[in-house]
C-alpha cells in the first residue's frame, strides 16, 4: 500500500505540472513504445513462448504487430487529435463561438490480460498516453513472464516519471482499486470486471471494460463449394488461430443448418489437419492452456456424458503439457456449463438448426456476445441480423479481423464490455471532452432576465421553437 500511494503521488504530482500534455512528451512516448517493440522482439517472443507457448508467427500477428501499427497510427494523428474542434453556435447565442477541448483524465490504471499480455498492455497504453494522461499498467500476474518483462523494460524507454508497472496478483489489485483513479480501463472475466466497477463507483471513476461473452459464429449456405471452404477455413483460424481458443472475440459455437452439418465437419478435420498436423500438440503452431486452473475448467466442461457424448473430433488431454486437442462437438446439450459460459479453450460446439435465420432468435436468448460473425452472401439475412440482435460488433463473411481495423472501434455491449477503444476511439476513451464557450458582452438579451411578462415569454418561445424567426421579431420589437 505504501509502494502503491508514493507510486500515486508522484505521478499525479507529474500530471499537475503539466509534462505529459505537450504534444512533444505524447509522441516522444509513443516512439519510444515503436523502439521498445523494435529492439526487445526477440524477448517479446521469448515470453510469449514462456508464458502461452505462442509461435513467434502468432506474437508478431497478435501482440507486436498490432502494438508497431497503434503506435504508428497515433504518431500520425495525435495532434489532430488533441487540438480544439469548433462547433456552430445557434444564431441565438451571437456574437459566440463554441469548441469541444480534449483533455486527458489525469492519473489512469489500465489492467492488462494473459491471453494477450503485450498487445492488451501496450495498445491501452498508447491511447492514454495520446491523451496527455499518467498511467499505471497492473499485467496479470497469469502470464508473469511477460509481466516481468514488462516491469523491467517499460522504465528503460518510457518516461519513468509518468508511467509505471505495477506487479502483483489479486492482492495487488484489490489494494490498487481502493486508492483513487481518474479512469479505470480493465480487460478480463466478467466476475473480475463487476468488481472493478464495484470498487470505482466509491469513487465515481469512470471505467471502460473490455470483457467477452460466447461469441457466436453463423454459417449459412452459400453459393459455391469453394466459399464454403472459405468460411471454414476462416471459422478454424477464428477459433483454434489465436491463443488457442483463448480469445475474447473467438469463436465460442458456431450455428449452421442441419442438413450442412456433416458437410462442416468434414471441412472443418480437413483444415485442422491442414493447420496443425496430425498431432497439432507437435506443431509447435498452437498456443498451450495459459496454467493448471484454466485446464480443469475446460476439462470439467467435458466431464457432463451428454457432453462427451457428442464429441465428433478431438478430445484429447494432457494436464502436464496443459495440452487439448482441437475439439469439436455436435448439440451438446444446451443447459450444460460449455453452452453457457463462456468456453475460452479450444472446444467448439456446433448446434444444428432447421432454418438458418433461427439462429437470431437463439442467440437474442442469451447474453449479448462482444462479436457476431456471419458467412452469408444473403443481404436480407444480413439486415435482419444486424437489426436484431445485439452486440459488441458484427463481421460478415471473417472472424477476428474486426480487431485489426484502427479506424472502427472495438468494444462490448451489456456483459460483453462498456466503453471502446482502438485508434482515436483510445485517445478518445482517456480524453474527456470539454466544452468551450465564448460570448460578447453586447448585445445582451434582456428577456432573459426577470422580472417576467408576456413580451418575454412569446420571446423565449419563439428562441426555442425557431431561433432566426424568434430573433428577428425581438429586433423589430426592438425597433418599435
Amino acid at each position: 500500500m505504501e509502494e502503491v500511494e508514493n507510486s500515486l503521488g508522484k505521478l499525479r504530482q507529474c500530471f499537475r505540472s503539466g509534462r505529459t500534455r505537450s504534444v512533444a512528451w505524447r509522441k516522444n512516448q509513443i516512439r519510444a513504445v515503436l523502439k521498445l517493440i523494435h529492439d526487445k522482439e526477440d524477448a517479446i517472443f521469448e515470453a510469449l513462448q514462456q508464458d502461452l507457448g505462442k509461435h513467434p508467427v502468432e506474437t508478431f500477428r497478435d501482440e507486436i504487430g498490432v502494438v508497431k501499427k497503434s503506435a504508428n497510427y497515433a504518431l500520425s494523428n495525435v495532434k489532430k487529435w488533441m487540438a480544439p474542434k469548433k462547433q456552430p453556435v445557434p444564431l441565438l447565442f451571437f456574437p459566440s463561438k463554441g469548441e469541444v477541448l480534449p483533455e486527458p483524465y489525469g492519473v489512469v490504471l489500465i489492467f492488462g490480460s494473459w491471453n494477450f499480455p503485450i498487445s492488451v498492455a501496450l495498445d491501452p497504453l498508447i491511447g492514454a498516453i495520446s491523451a496527455g494522461n499518467a498511467v499505471v499498467i497492473k499485467p496479470s500476474e497469469q502470464a508473469p513472464a511477460c509481466a516481468s518483462f514488462l516491469a523491467n523494460i517499460l522504465p528503460l524507454y518510457l518516461d519513468d516519471s509518468a508511467i509505471k508497472v505495477i506487479l502483483g496478483g489479486a492482492n495487488e489489485s484489490e489494494q490498487l482499486l481502493q486508492h483513487k483513479w481518474d479512469k479505470i480501463f480493465f480487460t478480463g472475466s466478467p466476475r473480475v470486471a463487476s468488481q472493478v466497477m464495484t470498487a470505482a463507483a466509491k469513487h465515481l471513476t469512470p471505467v471502460t471494460l473490455e470483457l467477452g461473452g460466447k461469441c457466436p459464429a453463423i454459417l449459412d449456405s452459400l453459393s459455391s463449394p469453394s466459399d464454403m471452404k472459405v468460411a471454414v477455413k476462416r471459422i478454424v483460424g477464428g477459433k483454434w488461430g489465436a491463443c488457442n481458443g483463448q480469445a475474447c472475440i473467438g469463436i465460442d459455437y458456431v450455428l449452421v443448418e442441419d442438413k450442412f452439418k456433416s458437410t462442416l465437419i468434414e471441412i472443418l478435420q480437413k483444415y485442422i489437419k491442414r493447420f496443425y498436423g496430425e498431432n497439432p500438440r507437435k506443431s509447435g503452431s498452437i498456443s498451450r492452456i495459459i496454467n493448471k486452473n484454466h485446464f480443469e475448467r475446460l476439462q470439467n466442461l467435458l466431464k457432463d456424458p451428454f457432453v462427451a457424448d457428442s464429441i465428433v473430433h478431438g478430445g484429447s488431454l494432457d494436464e502436464e503439457a496443459l495440452y487439448i486437442e482441437p475439439t469439436i462437438l455436435l448439440n451438446p446439450p444446451l443447459n450444460a456449463d460449455i453452452m453457457n459460459e463462456e468456453i475460452f479453450g479450444p472446444l467448439l460446439p456446433i448446434i444444428t438448426v432447421d432454418n438458418i435465420r433461427e439462429s437470431v432468435d437463439f442467440i437474442n436468448s442469451r447474453p449479448k456476445p462482444l462479436a457476431i460473425y456471419a458467412f452469408t452472401k444473403d443481404e436480407t439475412f444480413k439486415r435482419q441480423i444486424l437489426a436484431e440482435t445485439s452486440s459488441g460488433s458484427v463481421t460478415f463473411n471473417d472472424a477476428l479481423v474486426q480487431f485489426l481495423c484502427d479506424t472502427l472501434p472495438f468494444g462490448g455491449v451489456g456483459q460483453s464490455g462498456i466503453g471502446r477503444y482502438h485508434g482515436k476511439y483510445t485517445f478518445d476513451t482517456f480524453s474527456h471532452e470539454k466544452t468551450v464557450m465564448q460570448r460578447a458582452f453586447f448585445p445582451e438579451l434582456e428577456p432573459r432576465y426577470p422580472p417576467w411578462n408576456d413580451f418575454k415569454l412569446k420571446f423565449i418561445r419563439l428562441a426555442y421553437d425557431f431561433d432566426y424567426l424568434g430573433i428577428l421579431l425581438l429586433m423589430l420589437n426592438l425597433k418599435r
